[in-house]
């Protein structure tokens, strides 16, 4: 195939769904890229093949001692056929950034981000076209050696696989309610909370359930040692505007660098929005929403873009964020990243990369 990744093309193609049963993960596509490491020899064999199970030994490490990243990014069909990944380069660095904090070796990043093109590229006829669909890319890196020893690795496999994934709002962008915890962490400096590693997703669903069952969407996280300096809210990073200044949490250990959060800033930025990174207290945001300076909350992050924030609760009060509906700036931002990633306005930052297709075997 192209790039000098071999492709094995699948004897059984699967039927691709319409785009408008779309939902998140629940469809995957008809190939996988995967790649292994073996100490001494590094990572080798990069390859397309049918999407298969992996077969694990019961002692495989990655089951007993947590060895496993992963990343998410997505490819967007364009207006004139095409499709473009966002932000390939970035989704790449970061995977090995989380590789570091696991003790995972790191892989060539140009070699990352031609994964992402070669199992879209292989599959590109399942990358959907309604507007508000993507391909939602999944690459994974899990400790492979069989072994019962709490030491890293010497075995690994990394491997991508890829969803159809229709809008995350298919009725427009609606606001969540989310609650804050001071009972359950989520990390601490010298952790793994800028690490996208399973583990962190574990850690959360206990508070996860919690909030839900209190009628909540999202857990808005408090750092782990004083548990008052907001980290981050469900599995994204989180922003407000107070007065004329958006304010977010500084990436200071605790939370992941969001490749959306980043996006988001450098668009404020352009704009001449006053931006802050900054530790903030939970209290000043709760005395911020009592007094009416609170006059937007959003989420970041790869699925959904931008979450707005209709209401928080913290210890049995609950404030209104603004006015409870998705704020004037927040819906700007959504639209203005989503315009990007489907090619319906420039991209000056150059965050755009064309995959090409189609490939032949």
């Amino acid at each position: 195939m192209t790039m000098d990744i071999p492709f094995t093309r699948t004897r059984t193609p699967l039927s691709r769904p319409d785009d408008t049963s779309l939902s998140f993960g629940k469809v995957l596509t008809d190939h996988m890229f995967m790649m292994d490491y073996e100490a001494g020899r590094g990572w080798h064999d990069p390859r397309v093949v049918p999407y298969a199970p992996l077969v694990m030994d019961p002692a495989t490490s990655v089951l007993h001692y947590g060895q496993a990243v992963f990343d998410g990014l997505k490819a967007f069909r364009q207006a004139d056929g095409s499709i473009k990944l966002f932000r390939a380069e970035r989704h790449a660095r970061r995977l090995n950034k989380s590789c570091r904090a696991l003790c995972i070796p790191e892989m060539d990043e140009d070699l990352i981000r031609r994964s992402f093109e070669a199992i879209v590229a292989a599959d590109h006829e399942w990358v959907p076209r309604a507007p508000g669909t993507s391909l939602y890319i999944r690459p994974t890196v899990v400790a492979t050696e069989v072994m019962l020893g709490v030491h890293p690795a010497s075995r690994y496999t990394y491997f991508v696989i890829c969803s159809p994934v229709g809008s995350y709002y298919k009725e427009g962008v609606k606001p969540v309610r989310i609650l804050a915890t001071d009972t359950h962490v989520r990390a601490v400096q010298g952790g793994l909370g800028e690490a996208k590693t399973a583990a962190n997703y574990a850690a959360s669903l206990s508070a996860q359930q919690e909030a839900e069952a209190a009628g909540y969407t999202q857990v808005l996280w408090l750092d782990g040692v004083e548990r008052r300096w907001i980290d981050e809210v469900g599995t994204m990073n989180i922003m407000m505007r107070i007065g004329d200044e958006v304010i977010t949490p500084p990436l200071a250990g605790t939370i992941l660098d969001g490749v959306t959060r980043n996006s988001i800033l450098t668009l404020l930025r352009d704009w001449g929005v006053a931006v802050n990174e900054r530790r903030i207290s939970i209290e000043e945001v709760m005395e911020a929403g009592r007094n009416g300076t609170l006059k937007e909350m959003w989420g970041t992050g790869t699925a959904a873009v931008v979450s707005p924030v209709g209401e928080l609760g913290y210890k049995g009060e609950k404030i209104t964020i603004g006015s409870g509906g998705t704020g004037e700036l927040t819906q700007k931002l959504y639209d203005a990243i989503v315009s990007i990633q489907y090619g319906w306005a420039p991209d000056p930052h150059g965050w755009m990369t064309e995959v090409k297709t189609p490939v032949e075997a």
